[in-house]
């Protein structure tokens, strides 16, 4: 087993991986603000057939993490010899945390099943793990779904993952076939830690400090957290300090608006210009929840310029000063 990338005596807070989101300018925003515990990679695509199993970019993007923050990185892919090498040219680059993406509903390539589309092959997955587990010389670990179109699914696969040396259970308690519909079950995730000896990090709809602390209070080894972070970027020091409560209209605005605002010129350095750069910074906003910011996100939304988007920022969100109360 590798060394786990936190304290054995502590509950991580992750910030979780978000395709087209959470690239290092958010990262970065996220570790220098908010403090989650661990940050993740976007999944880095493994090339099967290509010498260099990883993206150049993606590279240079993994050995730019400077921050005292643990980074794992994400794989997804479908060959163990492609995989294997993509995880060594990641520890070349200077991460020890690696992770296999068996989640993402959307993970086919042309030439074979990736991401949660593994879950319909579940004899493909031990050779798959073994053979990330002979090279990775740090933590490995598995972000899945419950099954991939059967929940109990999972009770099968806990033996595989154990057998299998993967040091921790990212879980993700919907099926593949449920893509983002209806509502995680956590009660599969309880039931998960009655069967297993493995730490399991609770992950899907703790979109409020109130239910991750009710999942740490049961036992899960942590929390990984992506769009309630997103709508609520303080939710990690809400979860620290145990703060249930709802703040007031007024600062969930002036809040939300503050991390926008030190997204822009992130944004604006990271991506190919202004344009560019707001596009992504509207897929932020589509992450965002709350039925009362819908209106003046929508006018956000529409914007053709960063300063005009800045603006209406700033107008609607910064400078909100109606009294109303959650």
């Amino acid at each position: 087993m590798g060394s786990l990338p936190w304290n054995a005596d502590s509950q991580p807070l992750m910030l979780a991986p978000m395709q087209g989101l959470t690239n290092e300018a958010l990262r970065a925003c996220f570790i220098e603000n908010y403090q989650p515990d661990i940050v993740f990679t976007e999944f880095v695509r493994v090339q099967g057939q290509s010498r260099k199993r990883i993206a150049r970019a993606d590279l240079a993007e993994i050995r730019s993490h400077s921050a005292s923050i643990p980074l794992v990185v994400q794989l997804i892919g479908h060959e163990a010899v492609a995989l294997a090498a993509a995880a060594e040219e990641v520890q070349a680059a200077g991460c020890r945390h690696l992770n296999l993406n068996l989640g993402c509903p959307y993970g086919r390539m042309t030439t074979g099943a990736t991401g949660g589309e593994l879950l319909n092959h579940p004899e493909k997955l031990p050779a798959l793990l073994m053979a990330l587990r002979r090279v990775v010389q740090g933590s490995f670990s598995v972000k899945c779904r419950a099954g991939y179109n059967m929940s109990r699914q999972l009770f099968d696969l806990l033996p595989v993952y154990a057998d299998c040396g993967v040091d921790y259970l990212i879980l993700h308690p919907r099926t593949v076939a449920q893509k983002y519909a209806g509502q995680a079950d956590h009660d599969i995730t309880r039931e998960a830690l009655q069967k297993t000896s493995l730490p399991i990090i609770a992950n899907g709809d703790i979109d409020t400090a109130e239910k991750g602390l009710s999942l740490l209070s049961e036992g899960v080894a942590g929390l990984m957290i992506g769009r309630g972070a997103l709508a609520d970027p303080l939710v990690f020091q809400r979860l620290r300090q145990a703060r249930v409560s709802c703040p007031d209209e007024v600062r969930q605005r002036r809040e939300l608006a503050e991390f926008v605002l030190d997204l822009i010129p992130r944004y604006l350095a990271k991506f190919c210009g202004e344009r560019q750069a707001l596009m992504k910074l509207k897929d932020v906003l589509n992450f965002i929840p709350h039925l009362q910011f819908q209106k003046d996100l929508g006018k956000l939304k529409r914007s053709t310029t960063i300063a005009r988007f800045q603006d209406l920022l700033v107008k609607n969100f910064l400078l909100f000063q109606q009294d109303r109360h959650c």
